[in-house]
């Protein structure tokens, strides 16, 4: 209905240029709004304002050379003009109707459009380090990735998901370091474990599955292996640090390169198979697992580096290699490689990023973590800095969930181990609900995530509320079955005429609004307007149902309340489906 207005006041301002009353080369942008007061009619225009300059008169006085224009539309009942110069249009009732044909021809593809054009996008999202289970923070990166990438899809963007996997640097060691320690304690050594190791239960399962490969043949003295090691934190002279670090090289130096890479790729494996069934489950999926491995591997980071370097946009100091990126509005020059040789997890970052371009993309999009703000302005300085397009990468920030049992906030810590993961979350409240809770803020907004809420049936947890109004309409359309009715579709839009209550006339509104709904929300990377939606459009779902009877003796009015139900339930449908949400035909 919109766009059907937009496109009769495009043709009005053919008609003003061939009668003078604006100038040939005007092309103003036509608006078309929702009315907040339906006393003000359905949609608004601000035209006449727009083009008031141009047509050098008042915008009330152009108003109305407009509204001249439009003589008898089959659509509109009545044109207001209202305040400064808006344009108030008052549909006709019968019109409104019209969108259900279109939802129940067009079924899971209602909504979809073109405001992508092909736009090829890369969606990067959760890329946690794979040195633990996810856990309820991770979970909202999940989501919310997971829902932009589908919405961008549906709006027209040819749309690639991937997970970046931190398979190197210090905390790969670090783990991989921590569940040899295990594997000694298992073998019978005694050793004070490291404060600054991986301390969750999940270590030992690695273990054990390394020891059913490998017995007992990896196994070193406990005094040798912490000969020489700097004492932990607590202890004289102590570094925890420190400690960790020269229990890494110690554990190279006595495995040798082939047996640590064994426990290495036993940790590594392990978690990040765990991880994938995870997300799996979280109906999260990804077209590509990128390993910062294959960057070292194959040269890219140093190639990377090699070109900041021919531009002069790296220095060296103190035996590290520095990128300029204070040239480039960050607060202060970035280590990219540091005097070990040791290269950053900031030098993978800027090699990650320009492979990305490599490959073709026209937009980057990085879901993050908020406590990564700072990062941002360093990856598009290096971006420019190689003389590609920093303004290609758009970088979401998603605060990390606070979870909530019992009125009281469960602590959390990946290396102590205390924390709640991704799967006790769906075990305990459903995938449905993590995916509704987790998507229904804005992600840059903070999360307090209420089991309790969430796991409630009730009219107050959000999600029950939608996913019943779902299976509230098949129980209508199972009852009239058991009633012997059947339903006719084709007589159903035939007879949409009938509907004349308030209800009726709000849900064909409502439904009207879905593509615009999808089409905004993917361009300002907004899921949450899809739960927002959804819960306006169950909200009218059960008001209409509290005020109707569906399943009435009359066959035309039974087939139009039926016929506009059937729409509702599409479009409930494909909303939830969007967010990663099922829709139960019970409840």
């Amino acid at each position: 209905m919109k766009q059907q207005i937009a496109q009769i006041l495009t043709d009005v301002v053919e008609q003003l240029k061939q009668q003078d009353v604006i100038p040939a080369d005007a092309s103003p942008r036509i608006n078309v709004e929702n009315t907040r007061d339906k006393a003000h009619g359905d949609f608004a225009t601000n035209l006449a304002m727009m083009l008031t300059k141009q047509a050098a008169m008042p915008p009330r006085d152009l108003a109305q050379k407009i509204i001249d224009c439009l003589a008898d539309v089959e659509i509109i009942d009545k044109v207001e003009i209202a305040g400064p110069g808006f344009i108030n249009f008052f549909v006709n009732d019968s019109a409104k109707f019209d969108i259900v044909a279109t939802v129940l021809q067009q079924k899971e593809q209602f909504g979809k459009c073109d405001v992508g054009q092909g736009k090829s996008v890369l969606v990067e999202f959760v890329s946690a380090n794979p040195t633990g289970p996810l856990h309820v923070g991770h979970g909202r990166g999940a989501a919310y990735g997971a829902s932009v990438a589908d919405l961008m899809e549906t709006a027209g963007f040819n749309v690639s998901r991937e997970y970046y996997v931190n398979d190197a640097g210090r905390q790969m060691d670090i783990l991989a370091t921590s569940v040899w320690l295990r594997y000694l304690q298992q073998c019978g050594e005694e050793l004070t474990f490291p404060s600054n190791g991986y301390k969750g239960e999940y270590i030992f399962d690695i273990v054990s599955a390394l020891q059913n490969e490998v017995g007992n043949s990896l196994q070193k003295p406990a005094i040798e292996v912490f000969a020489g090691v700097t004492a932990d934190e607590g202890q004289a002279g102590g570094d925890k640090e420190k400690h960790i670090d020269d229990l890494i090289i110690k554990a190279k130096n006595l495995l040798g390169a082939h047996h640590y890479e064994q426990v290495f790729q036993a940790a590594v494996n392990s978690i990040l198979g765990d991880i994938k069934d995870d997300l799996r489950g979280f109906n999260v999926n990804f077209d590509n697992w990128f390993s910062e491995r294959s960057l070292m591997e194959s040269g890219v980071i140093d190639a990377a580096i090699d070109k900041l370097q021919q531009a002069d946009k790296i220095y060296e100091k103190n035996g590290a290699l520095w990128f300029r990126s204070t040239d480039y509005g960050d607060e202060k020059d970035r280590v990219v490689v540091r005097d070990n040789g040791i290269k950053t997890y900031f030098a993978s970052d800027i090699a990650y990023h320009f492979n990305k371009l490599e490959r073709g993309f026209d937009i980057l999009i990085d879901v993050w973590g908020s406590d990564h703000h700072g990062y941002v302005p360093r990856v598009k300085a290096a971006m420019q800095a190689m003389e590609t397009n920093p303004q290609a990468l758009q970088v979401l920030l998603v605060q990390f969930a606070v979870l909530y049992r019992g009125g009281e906030k469960v602590q959390m810590s990946t290396r102590s181990g205390q924390f709640v993961t991704l799967r006790e979350l769906r075990e305990e409240v459903g995938s449905d609900a993590a995916r509704f809770f987790y998507v229904q803020r804005k992600s840059e907004q903070h999360m307090d995530f209420d089991l309790d809420l969430a796991k409630s049936k009730s009219n107050e947890n959000p999600v029950y509320y939608i996913q019943y109004a779902h299976a509230r309409i098949c129980r209508v359309f199972s009852q009239a079955v058991e009633k012997g009715y059947q339903f006719d579709i084709n007589a159903g839009l035939e007879k949409l005429a009938m509907l004349d209550s308030e209800h009726e006339t709000a849900l064909a509104i409502e439904l009207a609004k879905y593509p615009e709904i999808i089409a905004r929300a993917a361009l300002a990377y907004e899921p949450h307007q899809i739960a927002y939606y959804l819960k306006d459009l169950a909200n009218g779902l059960h008001s209409y149902y509290n005020a109707s009877q569906f399943i009435v003796e009359d066959d035309d009015l039974r087939n139009a309340r039926l016929t506009l139900i059937s729409a509702v339930q599409q479009v409930l449908k494909n909303g939830l489906t969007l967010i990663g949400v099922s829709a139960p035909e019970q409840m």
